[in-house]
């Protein structure tokens, strides 16, 4: 059995009690999100191939279907992908991908309720330039702005809230960059520079989110540290996506293939929450909220009907 290390903590570090008042995220003119609780993001992948539920959700009707019965498990967020970005897949055609993506966007803003926010989940400047123009109010971007250079102009242009992630490579190559000397003083270091350059181009702090990548380009031991250390990320000041939902760390660690790491997605969104998280996304939307009201009752002392 492998031995257990840094698992006391000094008295100083022991509460889980969140220090940092909450966070409020701009996604739209005159749309803010509080993120006052753990908000959750239902991730709805509209591709033949993804790693989890490729070709699940493929066709308009039942990828909308699902996207309501993530927002009636209590997703605040649905985000919407038309290209799998898992390890070793390609870039889908830009046509392709709008093909696949807007009339499900289209028809989300239309059925779901008020308070739930679409998602464009793309490293494409038209493919969420379009999005938003059919109503989505957020781009996801796992490039951080890297991959098209337009991706800036779009969202100067916008209200948009903007996910930035951090990945070294493209999903092709992505785990061939995995030499890092501290990961997390380095990957945090890279998204604060990341969020002084879009706040220094025109886009308002408000309408930022920071993601650390889990499982892009970062191999296990470094994922794990990630989530260990997670609470230097709030020296950023901007809100912290956590997304572990399903991936190989969890398959890794409990030898497990990918549909039976529900339990083990569970525990990460705990950990992550406990550790400063204010956004997870998830497949499994019903589980996760559960779990993060029940860890926002503890860490942040809200108890919501």
């Amino acid at each position: 059995m492998a031995k257990l290390k840094g698992l006391r903590l000094p008295l100083s570090d022991a509460s889980l009690t969140r220090p940092v008042p909450p966070y409020r995220w701009q996604v739209g003119r005159g749309r803010c999100l509080l993120l006052d609780h753990t908000l959750v993001m239902g991730i709805l992948n509209v591709t033949p191939d993804s790693f989890s539920d490729g070709n699940t959700f493929y066709d308009l009707e039942s990828a909308v279907d699902h996207g309501l019965v993530m927002a009636a498990e209590g997703a605040e967020i649905i985000d919407v992908g038309g290209e799998s970005t898992r390890p070793g897949a390609v870039t889908v055609p830009e046509e392709e991908e709008l093909r696949r993506v807007i009339p499900v966007i289209k028809e989300l803003v239309r059925q779901l309720p008020p308070h739930v926010q679409v998602s464009i989940d793309t490293r494409k400047a038209r493919v969420a330039e379009q999005a938003l123009a059919a109503g989505a109010s957020i781009i996801n971007d796992v490039s951080g702005l890297q991959f098209d250079p337009r991706m800036l102009q779009v969202l100067r242009e916008s209200d948009a809230g903007v996910v930035i992630m951090h990945m070294r490579g493209t999903p092709q190559d992505m785990q061939q960059y995995t030499q890092y000397d501290d990961v997390v003083a380095e990957v945090c270091a890279w998204l604060e520079a990341r969020t002084q350059w879009l706040v220094a181009n025109g886009v308002a702090r408000e309408r930022i989110v920071i993601d650390p990548g889990f499982g892009f380009s970062k191999n296990l031991a470094q994922n794990l540290e990630l989530l260990r250390r997670l609470p230097e990320f709030q020296r950023i000041g901007r809100p912290v996506l956590v997304g572990t939902s399903r991936k190989s760390m969890i398959g890794q660690v409990l030898g497990l293939p990918v549909s039976e790491r529900l339990e083990g997605t569970v525990a990460t969104v705990v950990l992550a929450v406990a550790a400063g998280a204010d956004i997870v996304r998830v497949h499994d939307v019903l589980p996760a909220v559960r779990a993060c009201r029940m860890t926002d009752a503890v860490v942040r002392g809200m108890i919501r009907s």
